[in-house]
């Protein structure tokens, strides 16, 4: 069962959310994420994904009986907001655990209360390097680091000329973390960016950058933001002529941002942090793809796949908690559990998707791979 609020009654249904429980619902999961605003295509589509498997399990039985209820709160991709919503979720001693939020500075926001709380925030929908080292104790990843997305990225741009090759990232915590992979490869290379351009977060002007990279007839530029302004500036690029080929990150792996491009995503490189959507020879994909033709959903996406995998870490984490299923999870047994997974497979087959974490060490997957955007309008590998 999965509650989704609206933004404008926040605080009345944040309040009954906590209050209702919903039939058999016995596992709670707190949910903080940006369903409107500039991150929204790709939230929906995360918890599309993470619905799937989450429907399938309560329809087979739930965790022992148990059913696991997940209740989502619009936080508008603002920070504050976040820290509100997470601060009202576990106010609920039933909330097992936080899960799927989405943001760099978001979930830098809700550390302190994880801490004090002593509840568990599993999956961020984030690469931040710091959600990774020093390892945070109440902070559990699935999905590799950004600097690892955007080493690949420009690597695989410069593979020519690596003096060729631009940045424009948002001048966010997000864009400054994603910035070091790529200037690590630069440093390895005896080199510098000729274009390193900061973007505004909150008003996103390509202008300066795109003159830049015209000016300076870089062959490859790499794009770290929101999907809904590095669409702007893909555009911007392209109006000003420039055929240069963009590269941009795994938070932009989703059809709503292929739609914000419009005519044009093609060409447009994109890496991706899981198993390719399209591969049934991987075992998780299969199985997603089959779930998803019972719910008349055509085509999965990375996105879909990014929530779908974080809900099958959800599942084995509360099942491992739950021993014979009868046990009740708490927050505490929750956090041992995950903290034991030892190669724990999550259906990766061919993909390699296993999952560990220690005490020290709460990285999850180090999948990184590149697709690139057809002219049908989605993901190629």
């Amino acid at each position: 069962m999965i509650k989704h609020l609206k933004p404008a009654t926040l605080l009345a249904a944040a309040l009954l959310a906590l209050a209702s429980t919903g039939a058999g619902a016995q596992i709670r999961i707190g949910q903080t994420s940006g369903f409107t605003g500039p991150v929204a295509a790709s939230v929906g589509e995360i918890n599309v994904g993470a619905k799937l498997y989450l429907d399938h399990v309560n329809a087979t039985g739930g965790i022992g009986g148990q059913q696991i209820e997940l209740v989502s709160l619009d936080d508008r991709n603002q920070p504050d907001l976040t820290l509100q919503n997470a601060t009202r979720l576990v106010a609920d001693p039933k909330v097992v655990a936080l899960f799927l939020n989405r943001g760099t500075p978001h979930t830098r926001a809700l550390m302190p209360l994880l801490a004090e709380a002593h509840v568990v925030l599993l999956a961020p929908s984030s690469g931040a390097m710091e959600l990774h080292t020093p390892v945070n104790p109440w902070i559990f990843n699935v999905r590799a680091t950004y600097q690892a997305e955007t080493e690949r990225l420009t690597r695989h741009l410069g593979m020519t000329r690596l003096d060729k090759v631009g940045i424009c990232y948002v001048n966010d915590s997000f864009g400054i973390d994603a910035l070091q992979g790529a200037l690590k490869v630069f440093g390895q290379g005896g080199t510098t960016p000729p274009v390193v351009e900061a973007i505004d977060k909150a008003r996103p002007d390509y202008t300066t950058c795109v003159r830049k990279i015209v000016e300076n007839r870089q062959l490859g530029a790499v794009f770290i933001g929101t999907p809904v302004s590095v669409a702007a500036g893909v555009k911007a690029l392209r109006a000003a002529g420039s055929g240069a080929t963009v590269a941009t990150l795994s938070n932009n792996a989703s059809s709503g941002f292929i739609k914000e491009l419009g005519a044009v995503a093609p060409g447009v490189v994109v890496s991706q942090v899981f198993p390719s959507e399209r591969s049934q020879a991987t075992p998780m994909i299969a199985e997603a793809a089959r779930l998803a033709a019972a719910r008349d959903i055509r085509q999965l996406t990375p996105a879909m796949i990014e929530g779908y995998a974080a809900a099958k870490v959800l599942v084995l984490g509360l099942r491992k908690a739950s021993g014979d299923g009868r046990t009740p999870v708490t927050r505490a047994s929750f956090r041992k559990a995950l903290e034991s997974f030892d190669q724990v497979d999550i259906g990766g087959g061919l993909g390699g998707a296993s999952v560990s974490y220690s005490p020290t060490d709460h990285t999850g997957l180090d999948y990184v791979d590149l697709s690139y955007i057809g002219g049908d309008g989605t993901f190629r590998r």
